[in-house]
């Protein structure tokens, strides 16, 4: 049983991850009807930055919260302005193409980041060690079963994030645009909503998120480089189309779900299947249930 429970605990860790970075997938596709693939390449970057950031400050050599909170925000506030460019650059002057357009244009966005990023002069392909932002230790002991004070931290700051963008969509002025744009783009533009505003805000809002999913996935995986990001990318993409995209607690509960199976598979099947499960749950889904566990089914007039 305390192993089961510490399978537990680390498939909770990992899929507050892939949470993080599927909020950013649920809330571009909630406004845009756009799956950004190049999403997951931001996650990639907000955690090789960050191990530059450690670098330049001299955060990585003296492990503190302090410095974990610096490094933090500085990747969040740096992977907003990329997602902000990209969707200035790459998005904003397709906005009235098709949608398999787009679609080809992040994939395209994907690869760039991708292949420019294992350039020498830019990150390499050479995977790099993430710096110790804070020592790990026990926090929770009981029996066999010990819960370190990082597996603590991820989880707690994936929650508050959450709950965060939760209180920011359904509190706030900006989260009131964004869901009148997600409900009718032409209307809400009608009804003097700076359309295009909203959509950066979106894209920063969703990128900052995936930039602190990066930390976190460092702090736990301290080898990164520029493929880093495909695979969690993928499952993320994965966990916002269970939970159903557009739903920000859909998005949550389906990173949750994947971390879980992806870590009890590996624990009691065998480790080589723990990337295809994912994939697995995602045909089942769309099988069963194309609108996901808390999505809603759309009508299209056709």
């Amino acid at each position: 049983m305390e192993l089961f429970l510490q399978q537990l605990l680390q498939g909770f860790k990992f899929g507050s991850i892939y949470a993080l970075i599927a909020l950013g997938y649920t809330m571009v596709y909630g406004v845009l009807r756009l799956i950004n693939f190049a999403h997951g390449d931001v996650f990639m970057l907000g955690a090789m930055l960050s191990i530059f950031f450690a670098r330049w400050t001299g955060w990585g050599t003296r492990p503190s919260w302090l410095a974990l909170a610096g490094i933090l925000a500085l990747a969040m506030a740096a992977c907003a302005l990329i997602g902000a460019l990209i969707e200035r650059l790459a998005y904003r002057p397709l906005r009235n193409a098709s949608r398999l357009s787009l679609l080809i244009t992040a994939i395209g966005v994907s690869l760039f980041i991708e292949n420019a990023g294992q350039l020498p002069g830019v990150f390499g392909a050479t995977p790099r060690a993430f710096p110790s932002l804070v020592e790990t230790r026990p926090w929770i002991t009981w029996g066999t079963l010990t819960i370190s004070n990082v597996e603590a931290l991820v989880i707690g700051v994936s929650l508050a994030l959450t709950g965060a963008l939760h209180f920011f969509v359904q509190r706030t002025r900006i989260g009131l645009a964004m869901r009148a744009v997600a409900f009718d783009f032409r209307t809400a533009s009608l009804m003097g909503i700076h359309v295009n505003r909203v959509i950066g805000w979106t894209f920063m809002l969703g990128s900052a998120l995936a930039g602190a999913a990066g930390v976190l996935y460092g702090l736990s995986y301290p080898a990164i480089d520029p493929l880093s990001g495909f695979l969690p990318g993928i499952k993320a993409f994965v966990a916002a189309v269970l939970g159903g995209i557009g739903s920000i607690p859909g998005a949550f509960v389906g990173g949750i779900i994947i971390g879980e199976a992806e870590t009890l598979t590996a624990g009691y099947l065998s480790s080589t299947y723990k990337d295809a499960i994912a994939f697995l749950i995602l045909i089942v889904v769309l099988l069963v249930k194309p609108s996901g566990l808390l999505g809603r089914k759309v009508v299209e007039k056709v």
